[in-house]
C-alpha cells in the first residue's frame, strides 16, 4: 500500500498506540507499526448483549454484542445513518426521551443491567455523562455552568469552588477563564464551549463519558485539544466517542468498532481494525469507497 507516512512523537496532540501511520484515502487506508509490547486488556465497563432497538416499525440496531473496557478510549464510525449514534444514547438511557422508542437486550455498566425496573436514571446519567455533538452551555456564567450539576446533586456551597476549578482544569480550561468566572459562558469561542460542556459533565464526577462527534463543528486547533483531553481523561475515565473522521479514530481510539445499517459489523483494537480489517465492508469504508 501506499500514502504518505507520518512519524508521531512528542509534537503530536496525543500518544498514538503505535508509531506510524498513513491517513486513510481511497487508495489505501490507515497503516500502523505492530505493537512490540500489547497491553493487557482491562476489565469490561459497558457489556452490551443482544441489543434490539426500533423507532416505531423502524428497527435501528440489530442485536448488537460488545464489550467495551474501562479506561480506554472506544470509537464507533461508520456511514451517517448506521445506528453509531443511537447505539451510543442507549448507554445512559437517552432513547428513553425518544417517542415510540422499544429496546430488548441488555447493557451492563458495572455489572448492572441499567433498562432494570427500578434503576435511577437521574443517577444512571450522572454516571454515564453525554458531550453533544454542538456545545450546549447554559445561558449563565461560567462558574455557573459547571457549578449546576453538582448544586442539583446537594453539593454544599462550600465546596463548589474547589469542584468548579478541578473540573475546568481537567478540561485544559481553567488558564483561559480563571479570570472572568462570572462572565456569561455565551461569549466564550466554540472550542472553550465545548470544553465547558466537559468540565461540566466532569464536575459531577462520572464513571464514563460519552462523545457524540464532539469536534464536527471545531477548527483543528480546538480539535487537537479535545483529542489530547480525551486521551488524558482515559487514565480516569472511560471514553466512548462517535465520529465520522477516521483520522481522528486512528489518533485517539485504544478500540474501534464499525457499524453499518443498523449492525456492528467488526470491532477490536484500532491497530487491527485499521490495519488488518476482517470484513470486507470494513476495508472498503476505512479506504473511502464508500460512506
Amino acid at each position: 500500500m501506499t500514502g504518505n507516512i507520518i512519524e508521531t512523537g512528542s509534537e503530536t496532540p496525543m500518544d498514538s498506540p503505535a508509531k506510524y501511520r498513513v491517513y486513510p484515502s481511497a487508495e489505501n487506508f490507515v497503516k500502523f507499526e505492530s505493537q512490540k509490547n500489547p497491553v493487557s486488556v482491562p476489565p469490561n465497563s459497558i457489556t452490551v448483549s443482544d441489543l434490539k432497538l426500533w423507532y416505531g416499525p423502524v428497527q435501528a440496531l440489530k442485536g448488537i454484542t460488545l464489550n467495551i473496557p474501562k479506561n480506554c478510549v472506544y470509537s464507533f464510525i461508520g456511514p451517517s445513518g448506521c445506528g453509531k449514534s443511537t447505539f451510543l444514547r442507549t448507554m445512559n438511557r437517552m432513547n428513553d426521551m425518544v417517542p415510540n422508542c422499544k429496546i430488548e437486550g441488555k447493557v451492563m455498566v458495572d455489572g448492572h443491567d441499567i433498562y432494570e425496573k427500578g434503576v435511577d436514571v437521574v443517577d444512571l446519567r450522572k454516571r454515564v455523562g453525554m458531550v453533544f455533538q454542538k456545545a450546549n452551555p447554559f445561558p449563565m456564567s461560567i462558574y455557573d455552568n459547571v457549578a449546576y450539576g453538582p448544586r442539583i446533586h446537594g453539593v454544599p456551597k462550600k465546596e463548589l469552588d474547589g469542584i468548579v476549578e478541578n473540573a475546568l482544569r481537567r478540561a485544559a480550561l481553567w488558564d483561559e477563564v480563571k479570570d472572568r468566572l462570572k462572565t456569561s459562558a455565551l461569549s466564550l469561542s466554540g472550542g472553550q464551549q465545548q470544553r465547558l460542556c466537559i468540565a461540566r459533565t466532569l464536575a459531577v464526577s462520572p464513571e464514563i463519558i460519552l462523545f457524540d462527534e464532539p469536534c464536527s463543528a471545531l477548527d483543528p486547533i480546538s480539535t487537537g485539544k479535545i483529542e489530547e483531553l480525551m486521551t488524558e481523561l482515559k487514565s480516569d475515565y472511560t471514553i466512548v466517542v462517535v465520529t465520522h473522521n477516521m483520522q481522528q479514530a486512528a489518533r485517539v481510539s485504544d478500540y474501534t468498532a464499525f457499524f453499518l445499517s443498523g449492525e456492528l459489523i467488526e470491532a477490536g483494537e484500532t491497530i487491527e481494525i485499521f490495519e488488518n480489517p476482517k470484513d470486507i465492508r470494513t476495508e472498503e469504508y476505512i479506504t473511502g469507497r464508500f460512506g
